[in-house]
């Protein structure tokens, strides 16, 4: 009886740290320097021409904290997965990259997102900052 109430016990203590678990949600920044020019904006507007921003790139992921652990992910995972992005990106012309011919912020966070859901599936949501005072968000999501 007294295994029986030990075992019981146990089971009790391992519930509850499991309802204990809270979800987060991490955001990373990553930053690259990059040229392109907007192929499809009316005559004459300034972003037509040849011009280069700062990139900052925000990755945010969601998930639950493993209570052994005290985190939900290695932030070093986002790092491995953003390097071939950032490969492709840093010190290049966006245009000639496959995807980016019209680099747009908004085309350029769903081109980020298509690459880095497959490696990262808590993927929530991807920021493109293409100046400090303009971004775009882009959380997968496709209109209906």
């Amino acid at each position: 009886m007294e295994g029986e109430e030990e075992a019981h016990h146990e089971e009790q203590v391992e519930e509850e740290a499991l309802s204990r678990v809270h979800h987060v949600r991490l955001v990373h920044e990553f930053r690259f320097e990059a040229a392109h020019r907007l192929p499809n904006v009316p005559a004459g507007h300034k972003c037509a021409r040849l011009h280069g921003h700062s990139f900052k790139v925000e990755l945010a992921v969601a998930g639950p904290v493993d209570p052994s652990t005290g985190w939900f992910i290695d932030f070093a995972e986002l790092h491995d997965a953003w390097r071939p992005l950032h490969d492709v990106l840093d010190h290049h012309y966006l245009n000639e990259v496959p995807g980016l011919e019209n680099p747009t912020s908004e085309v350029l966070a769903k081109w980020i997102w298509e690459r880095m859901k497959k490696a990262i599936p808590s993927l929530d949501q991807v920021t493109v900052f293409e100046t400090c005072d303009a971004r775009c968000e882009f959380r997968g999501q496709e209109a209906k």
